[in-house]
C-alpha cells in the first residue's frame, strides 16, 4: 500500500474547513437554526428549500468529492442570500401598500367627521342668527309699545298711528320667523344677519330709553307744576291763618260779649272764654316744646321731670305734661279774687267786686296783651304776667333757649319783652285773666277744682285725653294728672281734661 504524504493530506484538508465555515457562516447569516438535530431553514415563506444536516455528514466523509463542489455551493449560498433579500423587498412592499391602504381609510374617515362637523356648527350658527333676529324683533315691539304709551298721555294721535305700524310689521316679522324656523329655511349668511340683529336690537333699547326719558321728563314737569300749585295753597293757607290769628289776637271770637250786660251772663260764657283759653294754652306749649327741641332738651326727661309715675300711652302724649305744668302754675290761687297778687285791693261789697271784674273784663278782651301793658304797666294784670312768667319760665330754660336771662331781667325790672316767646305767654296768661275776671262776675262765682292723681274715671267731672285708656281691659283707668282744670257754676260742672295714665296709683280725695 502506498504511503500518503502528510503535506498532501493536510492542505486538502485545511481548505475543507474553511469551506464548511463559510457555508455554516452563511447558513447562520440567512437564518437557518437547528432544531432536533435537523437543520431547518427559517425563511420558508420566501420559497427557501430544506436542507437536512444529513446531507452534509454524508459529505464529510469524501472529502475530494466536497472540495470539487465547493464552488458550487459558494455560489448556490450567493442564490439563497439575493433570494432571501428579494423575499423581504417583497414584505416590505406588502407593508407599505397595507400602511397606504389604512391612511387612506383614516383619511376619508377624518373627512367624513370634518362634514358633519361642519354642518352642526352651520346649523348652529343659523338657528343663533335666527334668535338674534327674534329678540330684535321683540326688542322693537317694546320700544313700539313704550312709544304707544307715551304718545296716549298727552294724547298724541300720530304718534299713536306710528307706533300701531311699528307693532303690527313686528308681529308680522315674528310670524315670518316661526315660518322660516318650521320649515328648516335658515339664513345663508348667519355671521351678518347676527350682527345686523343685534345692532337692531340695540337702536330699540336705546329708542326705549329715550321714550322712557322723555316720560319722566313729563312727569317731573307735572310734579314741578303740582309743586308751584301746593306752594300757592300753602301761601294762602298761611295767609288766611295769619287772618284768623289776626282777629283771634283781637278777641273778634268774643264778639258775643261786645253789648254784654252783667245780668246777662251765663254759663255758656264761660265756657267760650275757657275754650279759648285753652286753645292759647296749647299753642304757647307748642312753641315751648319747639324751643326745647331746637335746644336740644331731652323732652321724655322734661315730661318724667313733671310727674315720673304716668306712663303715656303713646309718644306724643307727653305734651300733655307740659301742658299740665303750665296750667298748674297758671291757675295756682286762681280762687283767690286778687289772684294772691300783692298790694291789690278790692271793694268790700260782693256788688261792686263783681262790677269790677266785670268791667276789667269788657276793657282787656278787645285789646292785645302787648298793647294793654305797653298802656297800662302798673295794672293787675301787668303784676299777674310778671308774677306767672317767673314761675313758668326756669332761668335755666330762659337760658337754654335764648343764650341770656335779659327777657328776665326786664320782667324783674317792670319791663316787658319785645320776643315772640314772651307775646306768647302774655296772650295765654290775658285769656287766664278774663277767665278770672269773668269767674268773679257771677254770683255766686265760678269755683275751680282738680282731680289728684290715681283717682277713678268719672264722666260727671272729667273729660278724658287719652281714648287709648278704655280701649285697654288690663284694668280700671286712673287719672295720672288733671291737664286742665274743670268747674262749677251753681248747679252747672264743668269737667275738667284729664290724662288717665296706665300706672296704678293710691286713689285721693278729690278736691
Amino acid at each position: 500500500m502506498d504511503s500518503v504524504k502528510h503535506s498532501a493530506v493536510t492542505p486538502s484538508k485545511s481548505k475543507l474547513a474553511r469551506t464548511f465555515a463559510k457555508v455554516l457562516h452563511l447558513r447562520a447569516a440567512t437564518g437557518i437554526a437547528p432544531v432536533d438535530g435537523i437543520q431547518r431553514v427559517k425563511s420558508q415563506e420566501f420559497g427557501i428549500p430544506k436542507v437536512k444536516s444529513q446531507e452534509f455528514g454524508t459529505q464529510k466523509g469524501n472529502s475530494q468529492e466536497f472540495g470539487s463542489q465547493k464552488f458550487s455551493s459558494q455560489d448556490s449560498g450567493i442564490q439563497k442570500v439575493k433570494s432571501q433579500e428579494i423575499g423581504i423587498q417583497k414584505v416590505k412592499s406588502l407593508e407599505k401598500v397595507k400602511d397606504g391602504w389604512n391612511a387612506g381609510k383614516v383619511r376619508v374617515d377624518r373627512s367624513q367627521s370634518f362634514d358633519k362637523n361642519n354642518e352642526k356648527l352651520q346649523e348652529r350658527a343659523a338657528l343663533e342668527a335666527l334668535l338674534a333676529k327674534l329678540f330684535a324683533s321683540v326688542s322693537s315691539v317694546k320700544a313700539a309699545y313704550a312709544q304707544l304709551q307715551y304718545a296716549q298721555s298727552p294724547y298724541d294721535g300720530e304718534g299713536i298711528q306710528v307706533a300701531d305700524k311699528v307693532v303690527v310689521s313686528e308681529l308680522q316679522n315674528l310670524s315670518e320667523l316661526k315660518r322660516r324656523f318650521l320649515k328648516k329655511q335658515f339664513d345663508p349668511s348667519p355671521e351678518r344677519t347676527l350682527v345686523l340683529a343685534e345692532i337692531e336690537e340695540q337702536k330699540s333699547v336705546l329708542k326705549t330709553y329715550e321714550i322712557m326719558g322723555k316720560k319722566l321728563e313729563s312727569q317731573v314737569r307735572l310734579k314741578d307744576s303740582e309743586l308751584v300749585f301746593l306752594g300757592e295753597k300753602l301761601e294762602e293757607a298761611k295767609s288766611q291763618n295769619k287772618l284768623l290769628e289776626k282777629r283771634l289776637n283781637q278777641s273778634g271770637q268774643l264778639h258775643v260779649f261786645d253789648n254784654l250786660q252783667l245780668s246777662g251772663l251765663s254759663p255758656s260764657h264761660f265756657i267760650t272764654v275757657l275754650r279759648h283759653m285753652v286753645k292759647y294754652i296749647r299753642s304757647f306749649v307748642r312753641m315751648m316744646m319747639d324751643e326745647m327741641k331746637s335746644s336740644g332738651w331731652d323732652i321724655h326727661a322734661a315730661a318724667k321731670a313733671i310727674d315720673p309715675d304716668v306712663v303715656y300711652w303713646k309718644e306724643d302724649h307727653k305734651c300733655f305734661a307740659f301742658e299740665y305744668f303750665v296750667c298748674r302754675e297758671m291757675f295756682d290761687a286762681f280762687q283767690y279774687p286778687n289772684f294772691s297778687l300783692p298790694n291789690e285791693s278790692l271793694p268790700d261789697k260782693k256788688k261792686q267786686q263783681q262790677q269790677l271784674f266785670f268791667v276789667s273784663f269788657t276793657e282787656l278782651k278787645s285789646m292785645k296783651a302787648k298793647e294793654y301793658l305797653a298802656q297800662n304797666p302798673g295794672s293787675a294784670f301787668a303784676k299777674f304776667c310778671r308774677v306767672k312768667y317767673l314761675r313758668v319760665v326756669h332761668p335755666k330754660m330762659e337760658t337754654s333757649f335764648f343764650g341770656n336771662l335779659n327777657q328776665r331781667n326786664l320782667v324783674n325790672a317792670g319791663e316787658f319783652p319785645s320776643s315772640n316767646f314772651f307775646a306768647s305767654f302774655a296772650e295765654m296768661a290775658k285769656r287766664v285773666w278774663l277767665l278770672h275776671c269773668l269767674a268773679f262776675s257771677f254770683n255766686p262765682e265760678a269755683a275751680i277744682f282738680q282731680v289728684s292723681k290715681g283717682c277713678r274715671f268719672s264722666e260727671v267731672y272729667m273729660e278724658s285725653l287719652a281714648e287709648e285708656a278704655f280701649l285697654s281691659t288690663a284694668s280700671e283707668p286712673q287719672v295720672g294728672f288733671t291737664v286742665v282744670p274743670g268747674f262749677k257754676l251753681g248747679k252747672t260742672v264743668i269737667q275738667c281734661q284729664v290724662y288717665l295714665s296706665k300706672s296704678q296709683s293710691t286713689p285721693r280725695k278729690r278736691r
